[in-house]
C-alpha cells in the first residue's frame, strides 16, 4: 500500500530522530544506576506513558487482529484482559518498591526470596521469554514493512532493531523512557483515528452481518477453542508482566509514590486498545481479504480502506508500538544480564563504571543475536509468543507468594516454576498453544500450595532490605 521509497524515508527519519535523540539523553550519564534506572526519580507523567506503550506492542498492533481473525469475538475481547497485568501489577510494584528500596532487578528479589536453586530457574525463564518476546518484536518490524510496502522483510527486521539498539545504547532507561512517552502519544491518537475511519466506512451492523453468513464461527461466545485462548491469555499477560524485569525495573526507577498510580493509569489507557485493532480483523472477510499469513491482517485491512494516507498512519503507529517495546525489552534483559549473571556469577567486585560497561555491551550483543533468530522466520507471531506462555505463566503464584505470604520459601518456588513449565510445554504440544499457559499456571500453584501446607518457618522480610547479600537455599 506504500511505495518503496516512502517506506523508506519514514524508517529513515524515524532512525535519525531517536538515535540523536538517546544520544542527546545519555550526555552526562555517570553511573550504572543512572544508566539503568534513570536515577529512580521518573515522575507519573513518563511512568505511566512508559508503561502503556511499552505494553502496545507487536502483540497489540499485529498479534490481536490475527487472533481476531482466527479466534472471532473472544480473541479481540480475550486480549484485551491482558490489561489485566497492569493493573494487577500496580499494588505489586508499591510492595516491591517497599520491600526491595534499593533493587535492580526482578532476579534479586527472587535469589533473595528464594535462594539460588530457584533464582537459576527463574533466570532461564525470564532469559527464554525475553528472546521470544525480542524475536517476535524484530519480526513484526520485517512483515510491517514487507505487508504495508513490499520491502524485504529482512530489511524491515534489520533497521528496527539497528535503531533500537543504537538509541538504547546511548541513552540507556532515559532514552528508553522519553521515547515512550512520544511513542505512547502516537499511538493513542493513531489508534483513535484509524478506528473512527474504519466504522465510519464499515459499519458494525454490515461486519456482523456478513460474519453471521459466512463465518458463524468467529460469532460464537462458545467457540471452545477461543474460550480456551480467553482464559490461557489471561493468566499468560499476568505472568508476562509480573515476572519480566521490563516492569520490576521500572518499579524500581518510578518514584515512591508514583509506581501503583502509574501501572493503574496505563492499564486503563491499554484496554480499548486490542478491541480496536481486533475490530478491523473482523472487516476482513467483508472486503475480500485473505492474507497469506494470519499476522499481516491488521495492517493489509487497515490500509485497504484507508487508502495511502492512511497507510503511512498505521506505519507511524507500529513502528511506533513496535520501537516502544523493543528498547524497553533490550534495556531491561542487559540489566538482568549484567546483574545477575555477570556481577552476580562472574566479577562480584565489579564498579559501577564496568557494570555500565559491561550493559552497552550486553545490549549490543542482544540486538546481534536477535537479528540472528529472525532471519528464518520460523514461526507466526502468535506460536512464537504463546511458546513462552508456558514458561512465564509458572511464575505468578511464586512471585505473589512470595512478596505477600511468609510460607513459601526456597527450593519449593524454583520447583513449582520448573513443574509448571515442563507440564505447560506438554500441553502447549499436545494440544494447543492456547492452552499453554493455563497448564503451567495451574500445576506451579498446585506446587505451591503443597509446599506452604508443609513449611512451619516463615519468611524474615527484613532479608530483602540488603540486596546484595545472598540467603541460603532453605
Amino acid at each position: 500500500m506504500l511505495d518503496t521509497q516512502t517506506a523508506l524515508i519514514i524508517t529513515a527519519i524515524f532512525a535519525i530522530v531517536w538515535v540523536v535523540f538517546g544520544w542527546w539523553l545519555g550526555r552526562h550519564i555517570k553511573s550504572h544506576e543512572d544508566f539503568a534506572l534513570a536515577g529512580r526519580n521518573v515522575g507519573f507523567a513518563f511512568a505511566t506513558a512508559t508503561a502503556m506503550a511499552t505494553w502496545v506492542t507487536s502483540n497489540t498492533t499485529l498479534v490481536a487482529p490475527q487472533l481476531t481473525y482466527q479466534f472471532g469475538i473472544w480473541g479481540m475481547v480475550g486480549y484485551s484482559f491482558a490489561a489485566l497485568g497492569l493493573l494487577l501489577f500496580a499494588p505489586l510494584s508499591q510492595r516491591i518498591k517497599r520491600l526491595l528500596p534499593t533493587g535492580f532487578t526482578s532476579g534479586d528479589f527472587i535469589r533473595l526470596r528464594f535462594g539460588r536453586f530457584s533464582w537459576r530457574i527463574f533466570l532461564i525463564i525470564s532469559l527464554v521469554y525475553a528472546f521470544s518476546w525480542l524475536v517476535s518484536l524484530g519480526m513484526a518490524g520485517g512483515i510491517l514493512l514487507e505487508s504495508l510496502s513490499g520491502l524485504d522483510y529482512h530489511l524491515g527486521m534489520t533497521v528496527i532493531l539497528t535503531m533500537c539498539v543504537l538509541y538504547t545504547l546511548f541513552g540507556g532507561m532515559r532514552a528508553v523512557i522519553a521515547t515512550d512517552f512520544i511513542q505512547a502519544l502516537i499511538i493513542v491518537i493513531g489508534v483513535i483515528i484509524v478506528a473512527g475511519v474504519v466504522i465510519d466506512n464499515y459499519s458494525l451492523e454490515t461486519v456482523h452481518q456478513n460474519l453471521a453468513a459466512e463465518h458463524p464461527m468467529l460469532l460464537d461466545l462458545l467457540f471452545p477453542a477461543a474460550l480456551l485462548f480467553l482464559f490461557n491469555n489471561i493468566f499468560f499477560g499476568l505472568g508476562e508482566i509480573f515476572h519480566s524485569n521490563v516492569w520490576w525495573s521500572r518499579a524500581f526507577a518510578f518514584r515512591v509514590d508514583t509506581a501503583k498510580k502509574a501501572y493503574f493509569t496505563a492499564g486503563l489507557l491499554w484496554l480499548p486498545i486490542p478491541i480496536v485493532t481486533g475490530f478491523i480483523a473482523l472487516a476482513a472477510p467483508t472486503l475480500g481479504i485473505f492474507p497469506p499469513s494470519a499476522d499481516m491482517i491488521g495492517p493489509m485491512v487497515a490500509a485497504n480502506v484507508l487508502g495511502y494516507g492512511g497507510a503511512i498512519l498505521l506505519f507511524i503507529i507500529v513502528f511506533s508500538a513496535l520501537a516502544s517495546s523493543l528498547d524497553s525489552l533490550l534495556a531491561a534483559t542487559s540489566d538482568l544480564i549484567t546483574q545477575d549473571i555477570y556481577n552476580k556469577h562472574i566479577n562480584p567486585d565489579a564498579d559501577s563504571e564496568t557494570l555500565m560497561r559491561i550493559g552497552k555491551r550486553v545490549i549490543v550483543i542482544l540486538g546481534v543475536a536477535t537479528w540472528v533468530l529472525c532471519l528464518p522466520k520460523l514461526a507466526t507471531l502468535g506460536a512464537l509468543l504463546n511458546f513462552a506462555g508456558a514458561f512465564v505463566a509458572s511464575t505468578i503464584w511464586p512471585i505473589v507468594l512470595g512478596l505477600y505470604y511468609r510460607r513459601l520459601i526456597g527450593k519449593s518456588a524454583g520447583l513449582a516454576m520448573l513443574l509448571g513449565t515442563t507440564s505447560g510445554l506438554i500441553g502447549y504440544f499436545a494440544i494447543g498453544f492456547y492452552v499453554a499457559a493455563l497448564i503451567s499456571c495451574a500445576v506451579s500453584l498446585v506446587v505451591c500450595i503443597i509446599a506452604c501446607k508443609l513449611n512451619n518457618t516463615p519468611f524474615n522480610w527484613q532479608q530483602l532490605k540488603t540486596p546484595m547479600e545472598d540467603n541460603h537455599d532453605l
